[in-house]
């Protein structure tokens, strides 16, 4: 596996790739920085991770409205099926944890489906921050919440 770190509005990214596609995307903030470890044998290389890179800074930057990036994604089937359906809210909307358990076809799981989204390894590219609790409230973020609206402004969504 490779990684890199770089700088951005949010504060440092890592991102970590495996041999089928991208693993992680990381925001460090004050509320999760000590909780991030390297994978064992993870070694720096930049180069193999630009294309990450340049698309999470397009997106940042307001140039970018989805991601076409190889992923590998490690997680339980009810983690699989909400992940992907975050990937199906489309950029500059939300959608509640609630609808996003009704669409997994399990009412009434919108803690079950926070949580989902607490462990979703690939921030900004699987949007993540684009569920919000029922009634247009924020909700949470594992990168803290001035993450997540920060993130909601670059699609100019108003919470």
């Amino acid at each position: 596996m490779y990684y890199d770190e770089f700088e951005t509005a949010l504060g440092k990214v890592v991102t970590i790739i495996g041999k089928n596609g991208l693993k992680m995307v990381h925001i460090h903030s004050a509320q999760n920085k000590d909780k991030f470890t390297l994978p064992t044998g993870c070694v720096r290389n930049a180069e193999k991770l630009s294309e990450a890179k340049k698309q999470i800074l397009e997106y940042l930057d307001g140039n970018r409205n989805n991601f076409d990036l190889p992923l590998c994604l490690e997680g339980t089937n009810f983690q699989l099926k909400v992940w992907s359906e975050l990937r199906k809210i489309p950029y500059g909307q939300t959608a509640s944890y609630g609808e996003i358990a009704k669409r997994v076809g399990v009412a009434g799981a919108s803690r079950a489906v926070g949580t989902a989204c607490g462990r979703n390894p690939l921030a900004i590219v699987i949007p993540c921050h684009r569920v919000v609790a029922s009634g247009g409230k924020i909700g949470g973020f594992a990168s803290g919440l001035d993450v997540k609206r920060k993130l909601l402004q670059v699609e100019e969504v108003e919470i």
